[in-house]
């Protein structure tokens, strides 16, 4: 469903800031894989998301969806594709509208807009339906603005938003990294019942590395702009999180304070 091949990025070449985010670096998930992606700070996990979701030009490489060959087409023209989540629950929900309307916009992503009533009594019914299995009696506050929920509650309903067009592939940018550990694990709880029922290829960044193994039937840990490790199936499973330190120290990782913490 993804395939990423010898991809590479590097910021401001030939200055004194020269970065290499990204070093030939090749990734495919199958369809229905859920893979968490672990790295310290500046290793590349960010960078591979964007060059996924378009938001600027790999300097070498193909990234393929589903077949399709995506690399010359611009952030938007992507977003066909793609579901996306950032870390900032503020980021892809619209404030001022309110959360039926903001379902709706998601729900008629794509599709021609006409001058109809804004939202039928048969479609509040279905996004309430939604709503009930994020368990956060969101379903019983259509009406209310999102701007008045909490960070959590709003980065749920982003969640929601983002799967429910049936994307190709899913981008989970740190999503729940800037919310307290009850709602982070709710989010997260929600999140794979998503990714399960809808049998969704999903890409998760995480600095947490027990989220990182908890989660998904694949992992990868980069570092330096490079993938040093990849594990997946019941040898996952069994990872342990000093398992992943002592991965990260063999390759000369430097462990940041979140993923310590973590």
């Amino acid at each position: 469903m993804l395939e990423v091949r010898n991809i590479s990025r590097t910021f401001n070449p030939g200055t004194i800031n020269e970065k290499k985010a990204l070093i030939d670096v090749s990734l495919t998930l199958a369809d229905g894989d859920f893979c968490t992606v672990i790295g310290g700070n500046g290793a590349g996990k960010s960078t591979i998301m964007n060059a996924i979701a378009g938001a600027w030009p790999v300097d070498e490489g193909q990234i393929l969806i589903d077949g399709q060959d995506v690399s010359g087409l611009s952030e938007y023209k992507r977003a066909q594709f793609l579901g996306r989540v950032f870390q900032d629950p503020m980021t892809g929900t619209a404030g001022d509208m309110q959360i039926d309307e903001n379902m709706a916009l998601a729900a008629r992503r794509g599709q021609k807009r006409t001058l109809r009533w804004g939202v039928t009594s048969k479609e509040r019914e279905l996004y309430r339906e939604e709503l009930k299995k994020l368990d956060l009696g969101l379903e019983d506050r259509m009406t209310a603005k999102v701007g008045l929920l909490s960070g959590g509650q709003r980065q749920a309903l982003t969640l929601l938003m983002a799967t429910m067009k049936k994307p190709k592939v899913l981008l989970l940018d740190e999503h729940t990294a800037a919310l307290d550990p009850k709602t982070a694990a709710k989010v997260l709880q929600a999140t794979d019942r998503i990714v399960r029922e809808g049998h969704l290829t999903t890409l998760m960044v995480t600095h947490n590395m027990r989220d990182a193994i908890a989660h998904g039937n694949r992992l990868i840990m980069m570092s330096g702009g490079k993938i040093i490790y990849d594990v997946e199936g019941e040898e996952k499973r069994n990872l342990k999180v000093e398992d992943l330190l002592h991965r990260f120290e063999q390759a000369g990782g430097e462990v940041s304070d979140r993923m310590a913490l973590s």
